[in-house]
């Protein structure tokens, strides 16, 4: 029997030829705050946000940057709590950055796909492989409150508004909190993800990837199974970088 699955987490498992057109190789990372990193190559770069340090134009421009020069044939990428320049309400006078900073950081994002590059914000996004696999993504920078941010909410009832977007026939879902008691452990022993995105996972029942980062301590990897009223496994991913520096790689049967 094939797995339909498998993880690599790079600097600690030795990662081996792509397998071949029946696979999509992810490489999945989070949370690079401005900085920039190796990465290992694949058909797909998922990026679960805080591109940025903290949230200015020219630090966000770093990252883009970098992300351009990867050589992965598409790449996406949403914001997270960091990425203040990327949140149109930060532009209010009462959040203080300049709004045609905002303006222009949000024009520039959506302007890299010619580069492979695609930014989604609380939206579907689809592609097609040259293997003729397709693939249906969506992506939220949104994460619970926690100190001065973008992106977040407060009440259980902002979180079922956003995520109640998501369509139900998501295959690969990238999102920048984690969901609750999945790799959200913070060093304080504390699980910091958010109970409305797991009530939610538990209805996309095609779901194959979880994509997000947020919580740094926390990065790794897991298969979830078992659950019989789900159609596949689904495999979640907190590819957070801050910490461990280090990418990990998920292999998708097609």
């Amino acid at each position: 029997m094939i797995e339909p699955a498998r993880i690599y987490r790079q600097g600690v498992d030795i990662i081996p030829p792509h397998p071949g057109s029946g696979w999509t190789r992810f490489v999945c990372i989070s949370d690079t705050h401005s900085r920039t990193f190796h990465v290992p190559t694949g058909d797909v770069l998922l990026h679960a946000g805080d591109l940025s340090s903290w949230g200015s134009l020219s630090q966000l421009i770093i990252t883009v940057e970098w992300l351009k020069s990867l050589n992965h044939p598409v790449k996406i990428m949403v914001a997270g709590n960091h990425d203040l320049c990327l949140d149109e309400k930060w532009a209010q006078p009462i959040y203080g950055l300049p709004p045609e900073e905002v303006q222009q950081a949000r024009t520039y994002v959506r302007s890299q796909t010619a580069a492979g590059l695609h930014y989604i914000e609380h939206e579907p996004f689809r592609f097609v492989l040259p293997s003729g696999r397709r693939w249906k993504v969506y992506g939220s920078p949104a994460a619970p409150l926690y100190a001065q941010g973008s992106f977040q909410y407060e009440t259980a009832n902002e979180a079922r508004v956003i995520y109640n977007r998501i369509p139900e026939d998501t295959d690969i879902l990238i999102t920048h909190t984690p969901p609750f008691r999945t790799l959200d452990r913070t060093s304080k022993g504390k699980h910091a993800g958010c109970h409305v995105l797991s009530n939610k996972l538990a209805e996309l029942r095609n779901c194959r990837l979880h994509v997000f980062g947020h919580i740094h301590e926390c990065a790794g990897a897991q298969i979830n199974t078992g659950d019989p009223f789900r159609l596949v496994d689904r495999v979640s991913v907190n590819a957070a970088m801050a910490v461990t520096k280090k990418a990990i790689v998920v292999d998708l049967l097609n």
